[in-house]
């Protein structure tokens, strides 16, 4: 078992680390809880300081869902979030479609649509350990990211525009490296996120699904690789998990699992130059990501 978690339903209803959630309808942060879309500004909880973290506090993953389907390899659940929910407008329809594939892949398809225009960036905030849940820390991961740039963040985490190349910096994962190689070193970005949670600009293509990142542990020899449609990646190595009780009677902790999760810019609504998280109405969206997994050759 290579996620961390809960061994029951409450643990993920009282969760504060997001272990395994989808998140909507946006994922990451928008700056000073709040937007304007068609001229209509909109206002959010502020749930992370003076910012709105992953659409909270009524969080989508700490609601019920619907099963409407069911098979031997997938499952597809359906939730509905009317207009003003959280804070956004429009009703949205939102399915998320599981898939396990010979290949061991594990599938993660978002579909979606709404009424009227509308935020919509869906993620996975999944923490990985390929040493095994509860196995202790990632730091000797080895890890891969397909990426000539990342958005830098100013205090509060939020990214400041600007698009910023890897190229001599701790941001740089172009060839594999061991995530604790720089993940303590005194470069500014660094200090400002306590470590690895910053998003990489893709090289892959927009909407046309590409692998962009791997990552290896060398103890166990497990592998994953991981693809997507979308232009961006939140890399968050667990710097701020504190005494989680987990699985198995695991106490999980700083550093202990890894995020990878692939999105639009955060706080993209508030930028022009990021890609655009607007969802128009009667637009049918659609996101693709996938773990694949294996072992060392």
């Amino acid at each position: 078992d290579i996620t961390l978690g809960y061994d029951d339903v409450a643990g993920y209803e009282n969760d504060n680390d997001c272990f395994g959630f989808n998140i909507g309808r946006n994922a990451n942060r928008i700056s000073n809880a709040q937007f304007t879309l068609n001229n209509i500004k909109y206002v959010l909880a502020k749930n992370d300081g003076e910012n709105n973290l992953h659409s909270g506090p009524h969080l989508f993953s700490k609601r019920m869902w619907h099963v409407t389907e069911y098979r031997d390899d997938s499952i597809i659940f359906e939730i509905e979030s009317l207009h003003l929910d959280q804070g956004f407008p429009g009703n949205l329809k939102l399915t998320v479609t599981y898939t396990v594939t010979p290949e061991n892949e594990l599938e993660i398809v978002y579909g979606s649509t709404a009424d009227a225009d509308t935020l919509l960036n869906l993620t996975n905030h999944s923490y990985f350990n390929l040493n095994g849940e509860g196995s202790g820390s990632i730091v000797n991961h080895k890890t891969v990211i397909h990426a000539v740039s990342f958005t830098p963040l100013k205090a509060g985490a939020i990214p400041t525009g600007e698009v910023r190349a890897v190229d001599k910096t701790p941001m740089d994962f172009r060839k594999i490296k061991r995530i604790g190689d720089d993940i303590n070193s005194e470069y500014e970005q660094i200090k400002i996120a306590g470590g690895y949670d910053h998003n990489w600009v893709l090289n892959t293509e927009f909407r046309k699904v590409q692998k962009f990142a791997q990552v290896e542990d060398e103890k166990a020899g497990r592998t994953m690789e991981v693809y997507t449609d979308l232009p961006g990646v939140q890399f968050y190595a667990g710097n701020f998990v504190i005494d989680e009780k987990g699985k198995n009677g695991h106490v999980y902790n700083k550093r202990e699992g890894f995020c990878l999760e692939t999105q639009v810019e955060p706080n993209a609504v508030n930028v022009e130059t990021f890609h655009s998280p607007v969802l128009e109405a009667g637009e049918k969206y659609q996101s693709f990501t996938a773990y694949k997994f294996g072992v060392r050759k």
